[in-house]
């Protein structure tokens, strides 16, 4: 065989699954269209349900008809394209994620399959979770504390005076919350988009765990690290208040110490299965069988080596200066 036709021969599964990855991103990109394309035609109740948090809030905070507005005729276009492109990978994700799995399954063993297609499963619904507890817990909570921080001077002014309220008694300006969409928007998109990917910890730990690039002792041992990481985290993704910030450390934190203990389950499965199998004891056997006997015959080599240039030495010294020294005499 020639050797363009070993390039020819090796170039050709190359080809091949170029081929299979440009489908399955086609099937991908097409999936995640079609769920922007319905979203965006139902993107008006979309947005109506994120603004729930803000509008609540506004409501007990005394205001019986709240109000958004957007500044730019094209504002509110862009914000139902924001909106439609987000929910749009949140619908298609099954459809994307088992595009990836047709293309990484081939490749995989039977128990590797059956150990990835869980996590898999599980990555989605994490998501989801972590999306809806900022929708229901966390951005109501900020919404809480940045509008009734901007009514705090005013009670305070209204208690030290014994007026009712600023501008009530015809002095000073009343400050008025007029909200702007895609600005608020911004906030419960940030918060929901944080939480569903800190949700993921737990699947992307265990994942580590599965394939040996992490293990529980050595997570345990990361915990002061762990902790600086995720504050720092809270910092950058939250808005600038504790509550949010505390919040969001607790529940990460919270998913850091569940993945400690599915690592440490996937570490007991996998002894188990090993110890099953008579290949626990086996492996510690031969690691020790083929360490210590090469150390030591390289050690024994040495020390006859050494012997052996002792030995010469002498013999040789010894032949060539007694009789030279014999003849002289």
């Amino acid at each position: 065989m020639s050797d363009s036709d070993e390039i020819e021969e090796s170039a050709a599964p190359l080809v091949e699954h170029l081929a299979e990855l440009r489908t399955r991103l086609i099937y991908s990109a097409i999936a995640f269209i079609v769920a922007m394309v319905i979203v965006f035609t139902v993107g008006g109740h979309v947005l109506d349900f994120l603004l729930v948090p803000i509008e609540n809030t506004m409501r007990s905070l005394g205001n019986p008809n709240p109000v958004m507005q957007f500044t730019a005729p094209q504002e509110y276009f862009f914000t139902l394209i924001r909106i439609s492109m987000v929910g749009g990978l949140m619908l298609s994700f099954p459809v994307i994620a088992f595009q990836m799995w047709r293309f990484v399954a081939p490749g995989l063993y039977r128990n590797e399959q059956q150990a990835f297609l869980p996590f898999l499963l599980a990555s989605p619904l994490l998501f989801v979770a972590g999306a809806a507890f900022a929708q229901y817990v966390v951005v109501p909570l900020a919404m809480n504390f940045f509008l009734g921080f901007a009514d705090l001077p005013s009670m305070v002014a209204a208690y030290i005076t014994g007026e009712e309220a600023t501008g009530a008694s015809g002095k000073g300006i009343d400050i008025v919350f007029q909200g702007k969409v895609n600005e608020s928007l911004d906030i419960t998109l940030k918060m929901i988009v944080a939480f569903g990917l800190c949700f993921q910890l737990p699947v992307l730990l265990t994942l580590m765990g599965k394939a040996g690039l992490a293990s529980a002792q050595g997570l345990r041992s990361t915990r002061k690290y762990a902790m600086v990481g995720i504050l720092t985290v809270a910092a950058l993704v939250t808005p600038p208040d504790v509550t949010t910030q505390v919040i969001l450390f607790t529940v990460v934190y919270g998913l850091y110490e569940v993945s400690i203990f599915l690592v440490a389950r996937v570490e007991r499965q996998r002894e188990a299965r090993l110890r099953a199998e008579g290949l626990w004891f086996e492996d510690d056997d031969e690691d020790e069988d083929t360490t210590d006997p090469m150390e030591a015959e390289f050690d024994d080599d040495e020390d006859l080596g050494n012997e052996d240039l002792g030995d010469d030495e002498p013999e040789d010294d010894d032949p060539d200066d007694d009789p030279g020294m014999v003849n002289k005499d």
